[in-house]
C-alpha cells in the first residue's frame, strides 16, 4: 500500500506535484532513482501501491549506505540479483526432484512402456564429459563425450521432446523400444539413457563410431575395391536381416546412417524414422520417409502399405554408389526423382499400377526401357544381377535381405575381404594434433552452449523473460570441465549433404 501524506499548499504543492509526475512517468531524479513507470491504462491507485513499496526500499537503502554512494547501490543491486538466481536454482532442483520416478523423469515413464526401460540404469548427463558436437537432426543433437567413470568414448544423442509437438515424444519412445529389441553386431546398440536437468530432454548413449559409409565412399583419392564393397554389403544386409526378422523397418537407409568403427565394423544407426510392421496384416504407414535419393518409387507415388522392399531399394542405391563413388539418383524434387528412376529402371507396366493401387498422376509421358545394365556396365559383372534385383520397380521382386545374402555376388571371386582389409579411418595419434588455440576454441564453444542452456532454464523457472546473456569467466569455469585432448580422432562425423526433409512421420 502507498504512503499517506498530508495535502501541501502553495508553491511547494506545485513543486511536489511536478516531482510526483516525474516519478510516475519514469524520469530520473537528481539522486539517480528511476521510478516505476505507469503503463497505458494503469490507474493511479495501482502505481501508487507499487511506488510505495519502492519508496520504502529506497529509504531503507539510503539509511544503510548513504545517498549518492554508487558502490553501495551497485552492491545492493548485485546482491538482489544473486539472491533471485539462488532462489530460482532451488526451485529448479525441487521441481526436478519432484518429477522423478525411480530415477527416471516422470514424462519419460508416462510415455515409454516399462519393458522398454527394463535393464537400463538411469544415469545423469553429468556422468559424461562433453567433447564436441558431431551431428544434428530434427529433434536431436549428437555429441562426442567421455564417460567420467570408465573413460570410455561414447556418443550422446540428445533428444528434445516438445510438448507442443506430441509426435516428438512418440518418436523418441518408439526409438527406445526398437533399439531395446535389437541385438546384432551390425546394429548400433543402446548402451543406456542419461537424464538431463533440462525439461523434456534425455540422452541416448551409444558407442562412439569414428566414421560412416558416406565419408568412406566419397573419398576422391581412393575408391573402394570389389572385396571391400562385398564386405560392407554383407555387413549391411546382415544387420538389415536382423531388423526385418524382428518386424522393424528402418525407413532411412543411407550412407550417413551406416556408422563405421575403428576396426571397420559397420553398424546401422539412427532409428528415428524406424517403425514396427507385420507382413501378414495390412497397416497404414506414412510414405514421407527415407531421404529422397534413396526413396523407393512406391513411396514417391503415395503408397501407404509397404514392407521390407523400401529398405532393400535403398541398399541397391548404396551398392552402386560404393562402386561409383557418387550417388546414382540425385533428384532435386520428388517429380524429378521419379523421372530419374523411370529412365533407369524403365516405365512401369499397367499391372504395376493396378497391383500396388497407385495413382497414375505421375505416369511418365513417354515410355522408357530399362537401362540399368547399360548404365552400370563398368561394374563387376557379378554385382549387376544383385543390383537389378534390388532396384526392381515392383517391391515384391526385390526379395529379402536373407535372399540377397545368398546372391552369387558374395560367392564370386574375389570374395569379401576381412575387416582388416577395409580402409583405415582411425589413427591413434589423431588426438595429439590439436593446438592450444583449437583446445581453447572447443572449450569456448562448450561453455557458451552450457551458459545459454543454464540461462534459459533459470528464466523458465523464475518466470523472467529470456535474455541472451553470458556469465562471467569464473562462473563458466565452475559449470563445465575444461576440454582435455585424448588420443582419439577429434573430427566430427560428417553428415551427408544429400539429406532431404522428412516430415509427418508415423
Amino acid at each position: 500500500m502507498g504512503c499517506v501524506q498530508a495535502k501541501p499548499s502553495g508553491r511547494s504543492s506545485e513543486a511536489k506535484g511536478l516531482e510526483r509526475l516525474k516519478l510516475e512517468n519514469g524520469y530520473v531524479g537528481n539522486e539517480g532513482f528511476t521510478a516505476h513507470r505507469r503503463s497505458m491504462g494503469q490507474r493511479y491507485g495501482e502505481i501508487e501501491e507499487t511506488a510505495g513499496v519502492n519508496q520504502r526500499e529506497i529509504r531503507k537503502h539510503r539509511l544503510g549506505s548513504g545517498i549518492g554512494n554508487e558502490e553501495s547501490r551497485n552492491r545492493w543491486a548485485t546482491e538482489g540479483k544473486s539472491n533471485a538466481v539462488h532462489d530460482g536454482e532451488k526451485l529448479a532442483r525441487k521441481s526436478f526432484d519432484d518429477e522423478m520416478v525411480d530415477g527416471w523423469p516422470r514424462w519419460l515413464v508416462d510415455n515409454v512402456p516399462g519393458e522398454a526401460l527394463a535393464g537400463l540404469v538411469p544415469r545423469s548427463a553429468d556422468s559424461y564429459m562433453m567433447i564436441d558436437k558431431v551431428g544434428q537432426g530434427t529433434y536431436s543433437n549428437v555429441y562426442k563425450a567421455r564417460d567420467r567413470a570408465t573413460r570410455e568414448l561414447v556418443a550422446l544423442k540428445k533428444v528434445r521432446c516438445d510438448k507442443s509437438q506430441p509426435e516428438s515424444i512418440k518418436f523418441m519412445a518408439r526409438e527406445i523400444m526398437i533399439l531395446q529389441r535389437l541385438d546384432h553386431p551390425n546394429v548400433i546398440k543402446l548402451k543406456g539413457l542419461a537424464t538431463s536437468r533440462m525439461q523434456h530432454s534425455i540422452y541416448l548413449v551409444f558407442d562412439f563410431m569414428q566414421s560412416d559409409l558416406a565419408r568412406i565412399t566419397s573419398r576422391p583419392e581412393e575408391k573402394l575395391t570389389e572385396p571391400q564393397v562385398k564386405c560392407y554389403m554383407h555387413q549391411l544386409l546382415s544387420g538389415l536381416q536382423h531388423c526385418h526378422d524382428r518386424g522393424i523397418l528402418h525407413r532411412d537407409i543411407k550412407g550417413s546412417n551406416l556408422l563405421i568403427d575403428k576396426n571397420g565394423m559397420l553398424k546401422i544407426a539412427d532409428f528415428g524414422l524406424a517403425n514396427f510392421y507385420n507382413p501378414n496384416h495390412n497397416q497404414y504407414l506414412t510414405n514421407r520417409v527415407v531421404t529422397l535419393w534413396y526413396r523407393a518409387p512406391e513411396l514417391l507415388l503415395g503408397a501407404t502399405n509397404y514392407g521390407v522392399g523400401i529398405d532393400l531399394w535403398s541398399v541397391g542405391c548404396l551398392l552402386a554408389e560404393m562402386f561409383k563413388g557418387i550417388p546414382i539418383m540425385p533428384g532435386r524434387t520428388e517429380v524429378e526423382q521419379l523421372h530419374i528412376i523411370f529412365r533407369l529402371c524403365g516405365t512401369p507396366s499397367e499391372e504395376y499400377w493396378r497391383k500396388l493401387n497407385l495413382s497414375t498422376t505421375f505416369r511418365p509421358p513417354k515410355s522408357y526401357r530399362p537401362s540399368l545394365a547399360e548404365s552400370f556396365r563398368d561394374l563387376p559383372p557379378s554385382s549387376v544381377g544383385l543390383l537389378c534385383t534390388l532396384l526392381t520397380l515392383d517391391p515384391a521382386y526385390r526379395g529379402t535381405a536373407s535372399k540377397a545374402l545368398q546372391n552369387q555376388f558374395f560367392f564370386t571371386i574375389p570374395l569379401a575381404c576381412e575387416l582388416s582389409g577395409l580402409p583405415v579411418i582411425y589413427k591413434e595419434d589423431d588426438g595429439k594434433n590439436l593446438t592450444n588455440e583449437q583446445i581453447k576454441h572447443l572449450n569456448s564453444k562448450l561453455r557458451r552452449s552450457h551458459s545459454r542452456h543454464e540461462s534459459r532454464r533459470k528464466n523458465l523457472v523464475s518466470g523472467w523473460q529470456t535474455e541472451h546473456t553470458v556469465t562471467s569467466e569464473e562462473e563458466l569455469s565452475n559449470k563445465v570441465e575444461a576440454f582435455v585432448p585424448y588420443n582419439e580422432e577429434q573430427g566430427s562425423i560428417p553428415r551427408s549433404s544429400m539429406t532431404a526433409s522428412v516430415s509427418n512421420t508415423s
